[in-house]
């Protein structure tokens, strides 16, 4: 689903942010080649981009999941909140860089069954965790427990919902344009 800008907002650039804000797109810049669309539009609040940074390095550096399910709890709270701009990124993420099998990018775009139980349970607990706002119930804790994860895994499905609530929700608002990095990926 594509949203329309619900706010009036015009991104910042790397000259035209808070001293803050600005350090963050340099190095933005310099790690990717070039500031997502999204990076401009959360720099309006320096603290946005900077919390959406910080969340996004530690859950992927400290949540317990390997690259290929980092990207299912990212492309399944992106789809669950309608965020068409961070579903074709990170569903380029999945394809050039976290090894995520096709058949399973697939279907995490298309909102089916993935083809691979682990990766469903996982899928599953973090819809849940978004629809539930936080309140799964033990039978969803027990049954993503069950299929091989942890309570530390119970806790980075937590650190990616906080993440992608800055980004899927700053996306929504400002109707942010898919980057042509993304475009081969985008959804309607």
């Amino acid at each position: 689903m594509s949203r329309s800008a619900l706010i009036s907002i015009e991104p910042e650039t790397i000259e035209s942010a808070a001293p803050r804000a600005s350090e963050l797109l340099q190095a933005t810049q310099k790690n990717f080649g070039f500031v997502p669309n999204m990076y401009g539009y959360m720099a309006k609040l320096p603290g946005v981009l900077a919390g959406y940074m910080s969340t996004y390095k530690d859950f992927r550096s400290e949540s317990g999941f390997t690259p290929p399910e980092q990207e299912v709890v990212f492309l399944t709270i992106s789809r669950v909140n309608g965020c068409t701009y961070c579903t074709a990124a990170h569903s380029m993420v999945a394809d050039k860089s976290s090894g995520v099998p096709a058949d399973v990018l697939k279907a995490l775009r298309d909102g089916e069954t993935l083809p691979d139980e682990k990766l469903q349970a996982l899928s599953s607990f973090a819809e849940e965790m978004v629809l539930s706002r936080g309140n799964p119930g033990q039978d969803a804790v027990d049954a993503f427990l069950a299929a091989g994860y942890t309570e530390q895994n119970v806790l980075g499905v937590v650190l990616g919902i906080a993440c992608k609530t800055f980004s899927n929700y700053v996306n929504g608002l400002a109707g942010t344009p898919v980057d042509d990095a993304f475009a081969a990926y985008k959804v309607d």
